[in-house]
């Protein structure tokens, strides 16, 4: 799969909805609750980082949720790519790109969402063929108004901002032209998760889906 074709791929992901999940998930039976009151709520995309041990089980899990487009974020290293691919995830994030991940992406035919800050990565990874990127981390990386600067000289490139983003300032994001979604962790409180509160994450994804 050639950059240009990840790009297309995840440009499709990111438009489902405004917001994609940020997931960081540490109990594998909160997996599938969690993904079928995430999709329920209007929020089909969702990103399960690798930071937790039960990561790559919990993609397993959450994608067979009928409705449900899951990919493995925090991805790093080659092996990361293999292993999110094996588990079932349909698209990558990084926070970063490196020429190994890059490969590593393209040998697997993963759609990546590459990570880039400044408008030497942008264009670095423009040239490669990617023009759907994360900006990350987006509000200590100059938020909304350097993407917002980002829009005239490299205004072929299309945004998922993520990073410090969540209700209070969503909307800033998403009213950029070069901004297709936001990512977030905020439609997901570790405390609604501890206790089963599966309706009222799916409010709050509900609540995000409207956003735009």
């Amino acid at each position: 799969m050639t950059p240009a074709e990840q790009s297309r791929h995840a440009l499709e992901i990111c438009r489902r909805a405004a917001v994609v999940p940020v997931l960081v998930i540490e109990d594998l039976s909160h997996a599938r609750p969690l993904a079928e009151a995430l999709v329920a709520g209007g929020l089909p995309a969702l990103e399960v980082t690798l930071r937790t041990p039960v990561a790559l089980e919990a993609i397993r899990v959450m994608a067979e949720v009928e409705g449900g487009i899951v990919g493995a974020g925090t991805l790093l290293t080659p092996a990361d790519v293999a292993a999110a691919k094996a588990a079932g995830a349909r698209f990558g994030v990084s926070p970063g790109a490196t020429d190994r991940l890059l490969d590593a992406c393209a040998a697997e035919g993963l759609p990546l969402l590459p990570g880039a800050a400044t408008a030497t990565e942008v264009m670095a990874l423009f040239e490669r063929g990617y023009s759907m990127q994360k900006f990350f981390p987006a509000e200590t990386s100059g938020g909304a108004p350097a993407i917002r600067a980002f829009g005239g000289p490299l205004s072929q490139v299309s945004f998922c901002p993520t990073g410090g983003i969540g209700l209070g300032n969503a909307r800033d994001y998403l009213a950029l032209g070069n901004v297709v979604c936001v990512g977030g962790s905020w439609v997901a409180p570790k405390a609604m998760m501890a206790s089963g509160d599966w309706a009222g994450i799916t409010r709050l994804a509900r609540e995000a889906a409207g956003l735009r």
